[in-house]
């Protein structure tokens, strides 16, 4: 064999290289493609002559080299458009669609079934001719041997009796690595035929944080310097795999630290055996002065009295946390404080909608919070509103998200914690969701039909009504199928219900655990300072849970307390995690995703307006609202306000759900600095400064309540001795010296950052 190579004009560039380098090139290319090609066998197993005359599928052998590659990826020819008139399906999503590109588009021009080694196809990969994208595929390497059998075998679709990819598995799923240490993973491709294939070298990986642990395009891991973890994702033709990796720290901690932890639940079980895994030592507990502003801003959206906080601080109750929070869930600032983050997540656009049907909105959202209405019974109601936008505040969900597709992106978002978005116009690059489930999920609102005036933006001021229409139907928009209903995963009997959207709303409540997950961990995340997944509505696998368990534990109990909001934030505000110390200690200085302290955060803007208001006891008006109303109770975000946009409002021209940004800015604190409201509030006639200044106080009591008023704690001896030194040496301008130092107080880190 090796003394006649083919007689064909295959191969002119290796001819001249002379017969026994031509052989020797053949034999050891036609080997590797062995092992990576055949099905039915172990690698290595299939002989020469039989490789050589092996069919090449497209979609089992050809697809997975273009994505390997990069060829259909996002930034090359799988964008939208394609890439110089050359457009593939995202990652080999659509077979059918990739193989007619390549071998009848252009009028066949990218393939030579007569000299197939001058194909375009082959040409371009190799850079042989100038190529935007460079060299994709090494000539002569397996890669490139193969797509050559391919077009010599006539460029076919399929083979005889072609298996289906079934199933995609990484030979271990779990490392645990030292710093500088490196792994390899495994991926190997199951069939429906039985056999199976190693396609470690044909798949794509990424790593969530590449300074934990990297990976390159071989799947060879390699650890950091720091200890932490991440998780490797490797996807294989629209199949994805993900392996954990985790480093941790060098320094054994004595399992004693652990066992004398205090425990008060669940919670905290599954976060203190999980940093013993990674041996990271929790914080100190924090001061109860810290733990008293940190459940009242959390629980309720506003600081403590001075009067609150000292009958807390002075409390000799060992009960006292749990009758604090048990009084604060029923206090009044509650349903406000909650329903001011769902108008974030719901509410749109009151010049798209109507003023008349966002107040309404607004006023249903907030109802249900005072009613401590069940998550799952408000998800029941908002998604099979109808009725009028002015008589069912829910409806005006419908009126802004007008169209099938817009619903399902919202829905699966908001109330699953399931991005799909991506699925609408290709398979979603990072879940198994297709263009095809995109559809079928969004067929659940294909009868929501609408009467009335419609919208006319920037007024739309008349009444719509929702309603459930006998007929509508959503389409695939490639193939022009009716899609059926079809939940994401599982199944629903549309046979009892005339709306299909009271079977969607049956489905995700009932034994769902995307429901359940999505909001415990949104839950989390405002009480804790981060998600268990970041961002907390994108539940996936590529993208886990920084502890599964915590979070299935989670999830499990606020189906048992059935889906009680205030029941699931009592447990987690009375667990010894949530109370632990913002301040790091010599092991979790760099741990941010394990809880083993508490994440400090800037408090929102409503709840920072408001405090300044309460502290200076000067109340702040705004258009459209009642006098004496608070920040959070503001129906629209439309309400002019300079220092709520300062520091995060969210703009209902942003597409709900809206995200905040947590992030601290020069902004902010030059407007604390500088803004004549504030300091117009703290000098006002009426305000605190001038009542303590009047009063007959001594500099004492008006340094504590000052520091009871700003920081809910009593300052420290050397914070009282300097502010009555300040009292003192400004005579009879006492008022003068408590602005300044209330000023003063107000423009720390203290004030506006949650400890």
């Amino acid at each position: 064999m090796c003394s006649q190579p083919p007689a064909s004009p295959r191969w002119p560039t290796w001819s001249t290289r002379g017969p026994i380098l031509a052989c020797w090139f053949l034999a050891i290319n036609f080997a590797t493609w062995c092992c990576s090609s055949s099905h039915g066998a172990e690698p290595g197993s299939v002989s020469l002559a039989s490789a050589i005359h092996q069919p090449i599928s497209f979609q089992l052998d050809i697809q997975p080299i273009l994505t390997a590659r990069g060829c259909n990826a996002g930034a090359c020819h799988g964008k939208q458009r394609g890439q110089n008139g050359f457009q593939l399906s995202l990652l080999g999503f659509d077979s059918e669609f990739d193989h007619n590109a390549i071998v009848r588009s252009s009028r066949g021009r990218r393939l030579s079934l007569t000299a197939p080694h001058e194909s375009l196809l082959l040409q371009k990969a190799t850079a042989t001719v100038p190529h935007g994208g460079g060299v994709k595929i090494e000539p002569g390497s397996s890669d490139h041997l193969t797509l050559l059998r391919w077009i010599e075998q006539g460029a076919k679709r399929s083979v005889p009796n072609e298996p289906v990819l079934e199933s995609v598995v990484l030979g271990n799923d779990e490392f645990v690595m030292s710093s500088g240490q490196t792994a390899e993973l495994s991926l190997t491709a199951t069939y429906s035929d039985g056999s199976q294939r190693t396609v470690t070298s044909q798949a794509t990986y990424l790593s969530n944080d590449p300074a934990v642990v990297s990976v390159d395009a071989a799947g060879r891991m390699l650890a950091g310097s720091l200890p932490g973890e991440t998780a490797i994702m490797a996807r294989y033709m629209n199949h994805i795999c993900v392996a954990n990796a985790q480093i941790p720290r060098e320094q054994e901690i004595p399992a004693s630290v652990f066992h004398d932890l205090p425990r008060n639940g669940f919670i905290d079980e599954l976060v203190f055996a999980k940093l013993q895994s990674l041996r990271i030592k929790p914080s100190e507990p924090a001061e109860e002065w810290v733990f008293l502003r940190r459940v009242f801003t959390d629980l309720i959206g506003r600081l403590p009295r001075p009067e609150e906080a000292r009958e807390f601080l002075e409390s000799a109750d060992p009960g006292k946390r749990e009758h604090l929070v048990d009084w604060l869930l029923s206090q009044r600032e509650y349903a406000d404080h909650w329903a001011n983050q769902w108008a974030d997540l719901l509410r749109p656009n009151p010049y798209r909608v109507g003023i008349k049907a966002v107040l309404n909105y607004d006023n249903w959202i907030r109802q249900q919070f005072r009613e401590n209405l069940s998550h799952d019974e408000f998800a029941r109601r908002l998604v099979t509103a109808r009725g009028s936008t002015w008589r069912n505040g829910a409806v005006t969900l419908y009126r802004d998200r007008r169209s099938p597709d817009e619903m399902a992106t919202l829905v699966s978002q908001l109330l699953l914690g399931v991005r799909l978005e991506c699925a609408k116009c290709h398979h979603h690059p990072f879940e198994s969701y297709s263009q095809a489930d995109f559809y079928q999920f969004a067929a659940f609102f294909g009868k929501v039909a609408h009467r009335g005036t419609g919208l006319s933006p920037p007024i739309s001021g008349g009444e719509e009504i929702i309603w459930t229409s006998e007929s509508g139907t959503v389409k695939h928009p490639v193939s022009g199928e009716i899609m059926t209903p079809t939940p994401l995963f599982g199944s629903v009997d549309l046979s009892q219900h005339d709306d299909p959207r009271v079977a969607l709303a049956q489905w995700m409540t009932t034994d769902n655990p995307l429901f359940a997950k999505v909001h415990v961990n949104r839950l989390w995340a405002h009480m804790m300072g981060r998600g268990l997944v970041e961002p907390v509505d994108d539940l996936r696998s590529t993208n886990p849970p920084s502890n599964p368990q915590l979070l299935d534990a989670l999830a499990d109990h606020f189906r048992e307390i059935g889906y009680d909001q205030k029941q699931m934030l009592r447990t987690i505000a009375l667990s010894n995690v949530y109370a632990l110390s913002s301040i790091p200690n010599e092991t979790n200085s760099s741990d941010r995703l394990n809880h083993s302290r508490h994440y400090r955060q800037r408090l929102r803007a409503e709840i920072l307006s408001d405090a300044i208001s309460d502290i200076t006891l000067t109340p702040t008006s705004f258009t459209a609202m009642p006098t004496q109303s608070k920040a959070n109770q503001i129906w629209t975000t439309r309400v002019d306000s300079v220092f709520l946009d300062t520091f995060g409002r969210p703009n209902e021209n942003q597409d709900p759900p809206c995200e905040r940004i947590p992030d601290t800015s020069v902004t902010q604190t030059l407007h604390l600095m500088n803004s004549r409201e504030l300091s117009g509030r703290i000098t006002n006639d009426d305000g605190r400064v001038a009542q303590l200044a009047s009063s007959d106080r001594s500099a004492t009591e008006i340094i504590d309540e000052l520091y009871l008023a700003v920081y809910s704690r009593y300052p420290s001896e050397g914070e009282r001795q300097y502010a009555e030194s300040l009292i003192a040496t400004a005579g009879e301008n006492r008022r003068g010296a408590i602005e300044d130092l209330m000023w003063a107080m107000l423009n720390t880190p203290e004030f506006s950052i949650q400890n």
